[in-house]
């Protein structure tokens, strides 16, 4: 049975890629961005602690938590952490590392184009009159299905930029009110993910005081997101080797906030990580574009698949062929997910650990429950991708 037809079957796939290199050799991208983009946010970190309190306790360092997840490791019988970038300060999600990252690139270069800061100066000046006046002539926009347009809306509006969100039908309208409630300008479309991103690129093209944001082709989205690697290394009880290699679960959208923290896992600790994406059944975007190694050029209706999930941040029925060809060599596999399987993961994270989640970053425990048998001495970290924003009206309609 092909690929293709185990996906129509919409059931739970396990894909081994088979071009994966167990001692990773081939880093297509330019790790000078990821020590820039690391450098760029410590540069910033005055200008959080000013104006996000929360960041305080960071030092204004925007980062999440590991967590030892005593109970659900004992039911999957697995040494299980559990990453927290669903608290990540800021925007509660896994994007604000990276998409924070590239706003902060294009209002530190305006900034200092304008003659209005300098490297050697505090960057508290961001929180000041003359850079909010000069960032305000200028247009971020960006397509959404919702935690990406989060990210980009608070940090932008922030800095004083006007922000347009393009936001696909699956967006949740909580996402839309918060984004409206702090001046965001939120498009709605009745299409999906690719419709929002391209209908937000049009628009940005035709305005040379706009600038689009693009989850698919980023390089300073991904740099950012690849610096939590670095940071993860701090992060763990013990460093993985090849006998007790860690074991990673992430859930997969487009692919760019996943394929930024596998490449910079693969980066940091070689033939010592392995690493799985998770997506949902009716949306295996990434799975599908590497398998066939058409990447771009197929989606997932193309195979009779809806791209219809409640896991919204996933609801994406094409990949990032950027993304889908630098992980060829780096990434291990991919597992599907049913949305009914995700909520009873949902459900057991907040039943066994009293800890919430969105339902989309449950997904990496389907990937811990079907692979963990497989590296018995592992460490094993489920990468919580989102949820620290959901208001508890929201919670309580679920089960919170």
């Amino acid at each position: 049975m092909t690929i293709i037809e185990q996906l129509q079957q919409r059931k739970p796939v396990i894909w081994h890629n088979p071009q994966v290199e167990q001692e990773p050799t081939h880093f297509l991208f330019e790790r000078v961005l990821i020590d820039e983009a690391d450098a760029r946010l410590q540069r910033f970190a005055s200008y959080f602690i000013e104006s996000f309190p929360e960041t305080i306790a960071t030092q204004g360092i925007i980062e999440s938590p590991l967590t030892a997840l005593r109970k659900l490791g004992h039911d999957f019988n697995a040494d299980v952490l559990l990453k927290r970038d669903d608290v990540l300060p800021v925007s509660g999600s896994i994007k604000a590392r990276g998409g924070i990252h590239e706003v902060l690139v294009l209002a530190e270069a305006i900034a200092r184009e304008a003659g209005l800061v300098t490297t050697a100066q505090s960057y508290k000046a961001f929180a000041t009159h003359p850079i909010i006046t000069e960032l305000a002539k200028h247009t971020i926009v960006v397509g959404s299905t919702g935690n990406l347009g989060l990210s980009i809306g608070i940090m932008s509006a922030k800095l004083g930029f006007r922000v347009v969100v393009h936001m696909s039908h699956d967006a949740k309208q909580w996402k839309k009110d918060m984004l409206r409630a702090k001046g965001v300008e939120v498009v709605e479309h009745e299409g999906d993910y690719s419709v929002a991103v391209d209908t937000g690129r049009k628009e940005a093209d035709a305005d040379s005081w706009s600038h689009f944001i693009d989850d698919e082709n980023s390089q300073q989205l991904f740099a950012g997101y690849a610096v939590a690697a670095r940071r993860l290394a701090k992060q763990l009880p013990q460093q993985p080797t090849l006998k007790k290699p860690l074991v990673v679960y992430i859930p997969c959208g487009v692919g760019g906030g996943p394929g930024g923290v596998i490449y910079g896992l693969k980066a940091q600790f070689g033939a010592a990580v392995k690493c799985f994406m998770v997506e949902p059944i009716e949306s295996p975007c990434m799975l599908l574009g590497m398998a066939t190694g058409k990447h771009d050029a197929i989606c997932v209706e193309d195979i009779g698949l809806t791209n219809q999930t409640i896991a919204d941040g996933l609801a994406v029925g094409r990949p990032s062929r950027f993304v889908g060809r630098l992980m060829e060599p780096l990434l291990d596999g991919i597992v599907t997910v049913s949305d009914e399987r995700l909520c009873q993961l949902q459900r057991q994270l907040w039943a066994r650990e009293h800890i919430y989640v969105e339902s989309s970053a449950a997904a990496g425990f389907a990937g811990l429950e079907l692979v963990a048998s497989h590296y018995p001495t592992a460490q094993h970290i489920v990468w919580a991708t989102g949820g620290g924003l959901v208001p508890q009206s929201e919670k309580s309609q679920e089960f919170v």
